[in-house]
């Protein structure tokens, strides 16, 4: 096991180039299985999650080429289905969250696709009802053994038609593009999830030759087709990783630029940001932010009261956000509560930042009210462990605030969705290293 040994109290200087975006990643990856013609993939980020996915491709026969850092060639052509019964996908599988997203695109190219229960962060319960609901709409049958906890579908033929999703689920709605596009007639899904990167997966579609309108709606539109081709495809910035590197310039107050950021896809965030203080500046496609020496204050409501930021589908604010959200705050000037809709586990962590010093009161699983220290009083360094990929960079961003030695114990999680960070943060001047204990 490793671990991060942090020496806090630091400020940091220098620009940062945000990795290529996790969650597009997984679905973009997925949807390889559509085509038997080559895909090309640029800036695919060097991560655990996305690592996992690729050898599960390769396992299902997909023929992986790594051409330079960040580019892939992918060809299904010749895939190997019996995998999917055996006791190494079992666990494979169930090892990594988007495992799920490779069902849609199985069933509609080799009509059957099997998954076990998937894992990923432990922040609450995350259904995959959505999913099965809809290729049960679309003509398949589904299948569930509680005993070893694995799902199946299966159909000799997909037939398109409406759909109304019970919950704007992101992967879910990819799930179901990709079994859509290749269905007999139209779909039409409603309540879809429309988030940047289900935008990317459907315009990247589109270029292998799927009939999909409405994109960047919650209403698309799907006409199947009979194939599709090969493409190529870069991703976005990973949005969650840049809003991590403003909480880390506001909490350490130094000066960071984050380089070709994308603006026209952040949606919510540089505004949420703003709210508690911070200054964002928009430098071209950079996004530069200054020192805040002298600290940064919350804004109120126009009446008065206590700010609330909370999450919601796009284009409300990223739940993956709120996490160092909450942590920014705990050194602002003023209050504000935080509000966790979407999972009943992922505000737990905050009992490691209530014995940093931070003043934080947990109302509930899903609400915490941060009372900010303004700098009066700094963070402690303390031995911590990471739960999941966003609590763990959030203690992270604690720690290089702190003042005093911190370690940071299960940083596979954080590996899981931040490529090489501990080099890219000592290139900006942090004090941590990678130990193995």
């Amino acid at each position: 096991m490793e671990s991060f040994v942090i020496e806090g109290g630091h400020t940091l200087k220098g620009s940062i180039t945000p990795q290529g975006a996790k969650n597009e990643a997984l679905q973009i990856l997925c949807a390889v299985l559509l085509t038997a013609e080559p895909v090309l993939i640029n800036n695919l980020p060097d991560i655990v999650d996305v690592n996992k996915l690729i050898q599960l491709l390769r396992n299902l026969g997909v023929k992986v080429t790594h051409l330079s850092p960040g580019s892939y060639s992918f060809q299904s052509n010749s895939i190997d289905l019996s995998y999917l019964n055996s006791e190494a996908f079992n666990l494979e599988g169930k090892s990594l969250r988007g495992s799920i997203m490779l069902v849609g695109p199985l069933l509609a190219r080799y009509g059957k696709g099997s998954i076990p229960r998937p894992g990923g962060d432990k922040i609450g319960r995350r259904r995959l009802d959505t999913h099965f609901d809809g290729f049960i709409q679309l003509g398949a049958k589904f299948k569930y053994n509680q005993e070893d906890a694995f799902y199946s579908v299966e159909a000799s033929e997909l037939i398109g038609t409406s759909l109304l999703l019970d919950e704007a689920s992101v992967t879910g709605t990819a799930n179901l593009v990709m079994a859509a596009v290749m269905a007999k007639g139209t779909t039409t899904l409603y309540n879809a999830a429309c988030e940047p990167y289900l935008q990317q997966l459907c315009n990247m579609l589109n270029r292998m030759g799927a009939k999909i309108s409405g994109i960047g709606s919650n209403l698309l539109t799907i006409e199947g087709v009979q194939s599709l081709n090969g493409t190529e495809h870069t991703l976005l910035p990973d949005m969650i990783e840049i809003g991590s590197w403003v909480g880390l310039a506001a909490m350490t107050q130094s000066e960071l630029t984050i380089k070709n950021v994308r603006w026209e896809y952040l949606g919510q965030m540089p505004n949420v940001f703003r709210k508690l203080g911070i200054t964002i500046e928009k430098k071209g496609d950079d996004m530069y932010i200054p020192p805040h020496t002298k600290g940064y204050e919350i804004q109120n409501f126009i009446d008065g009261s206590i700010l609330t930021i909370a999450d919601a589908p796009w284009p409300g604010f990223t739940p993956d956000l709120l996490s160092i959200v909450l942590v920014v705050a705990t050194q602002a000037r003023g209050s504000v509560l935080i509000h966790q809709k979407m999972f009943e586990s992922r505000l737990f962590f905050v009992d490691k930042l209530i014995d940093m010093g931070a003043k934080i009161i947990l109302c509930d699983p899903h609400r915490a009210t941060v009372i900010g220290l303004d700098f009066q009083s700094s963070l402690k360094g303390a031995t911590l462990t990471s739960p999941d990929i966003r609590a763990g960079v959030s203690l992270l961003i604690a720690a290089l605030s702190a003042q005093g030695n911190s370690t940071i114990h299960n940083i596979e999680q954080i590996d899981r969705g931040y490529e090489a960070i501990d080099e890219r943060l000592r290139a900006i001047g942090a004090k941590i290293k990678r130990v193995t204990v």
